[in-house]
């Protein structure tokens, strides 16, 4: 007599959580987007500004598209950067509040009001920015106080200002590398600290911090782990990407994001944080079953508790109300071969 086929158990795995994603830029849903090249920060920022008009579909539309799919990849939560500024007034951050309301409680959402067009150099944009924490926003964005303002004092005063009157976190885009971007993250601590905002405040990107050859480094690494700083990653393209064993070493805490999918600056991107584990082992040379464990928890418990959230940063088994099933063996193998998840469930209900 045969003996029976014993099914095997589907893997339990930790929740998914995008820590930095931009769902008011994004294509998906749309039509295709022919995207015009750029070499620096300044015209990708000028080609996000001349696509607005392209899009056949609108802001809430896309977002919603996005958001959909990535909670059927197995994202549970996300913080969307958003943009805010006199061209485009609080539309953007309106549209994705929609989107996620459309969703509901099973994807959790946090709003980063994003001055992606400038502030001290966008007149009105602080203002803007102050407006949307009631419009649906939920922190305070700031970007390269000084590449893109050009003061690092004034747009630092300004975004640590709102945050404090407002009692809302703060996350920094930091694109600006060598000395000058490690000073201004080692400022970005100091100012941490003096605020009293410790483990409240993420630098974004944070390019400076992926350059060994920099004299500062290790000493910026410490004062980042000191205050309790969360930086981001994406292991996007040719951008720079962390050291993990470093950052480990310095008790530096990290998350990773999608940032961009799909949008003007890039046509690459897929929504999934399985993917994007699997891109951040990739270029950090992961090998060991420990690495591409390790980057598996990057995207999911990392970010759940970089943002807070409770169910989202714990460790997991069956018998978990909130929990990812897939049919592979192992966490690191789910890291290379990329699998969608068998199923979703998120507070005891399969989604």
């Amino acid at each position: 007599m045969a003996a029976a086929l014993i099914e095997p158990m589907p893997l339990a795995a930790a929740g998914l959580v995008d820590a930095h994603i931009h769902p008011d830029k994004t294509s998906w849903g749309d039509r295709w987007m022919t995207r015009r090249p750029a070499h620096t920060l300044d015209q990708l920022i000028e080609n996000n500004l001349l696509a607005l008009p392209e899009y056949g579909r609108s802001v809430e539309e896309r977002a919603h598209a996005l958001l959909s799919h990535a909670l059927r990849s197995g994202t549970l939560a996300m913080r969307a950067h958003v943009d805010v500024g006199s061209e485009i007034g609080l539309a953007h951050v309106e549209g994705v509040r929609a989107a996620a309301e459309r969703i509901g409680p099973d994807l959790t959402v946090q709003i980063v009001c994003f001055p992606q067009f400038g502030l001290l150099t966008n007149p009105g944009t602080l203002d803007l920015m102050a407006a949307s924490l009631d419009a649906g926003a939920d922190i305070v964005g700031g970007i390269d106080p000084l590449g893109r303002d050009g003061d690092v004092a004034g747009h630092l005063d300004a975004v640590f200002g709102l945050s404090a009157r407002s009692g809302r976190d703060l996350d920094i885009h930091l694109h600006d590398g060598g000395e000058e971007g490690l000073a201004q993250i080692r400022e970005i601590a100091a100012r941490t600290r003096a605020a009293g905002m410790q483990g409240r405040v993420t630098v974004s990107h944070a390019f400076a911090l992926c350059d060994a050859a920099l004299p500062s480094l290790r000493a910026t690494l410490d004062a980042v782990a000191e205050v309790g700083l969360w930086i981001t990653t994406c292991a996007l393209g040719p951008d720079p990407v962390p050291d993990l064993d470093l950052f480990e070493t310095h008790g530096v805490q990290l998350a990773a994001g999608s940032d961009g999918v799909r949008d003007s600056w890039s046509p690459f991107g897929t929504g999934s944080m399985v993917d994007r584990a699997h891109l951040l082992g990739y270029r950090t040379g992961a090998v060991t079953d420990a690495d591409l464990e390790r980057c598996y928890r990057i995207a999911s418990r990392e970010g759940g508790r970089m943002l807070g959230i409770p169910d989202l940063n714990t460790e997991v088994d069956a018998t978990s109300a909130t929990r990812l099933e897939f049919d592979t063996p192992s966490i690191a193998q789910l890291v290379v071969d990329r699998p969608a998840p068998a199923r979703v469930i998120r507070h005891g209900r399969v989604l």
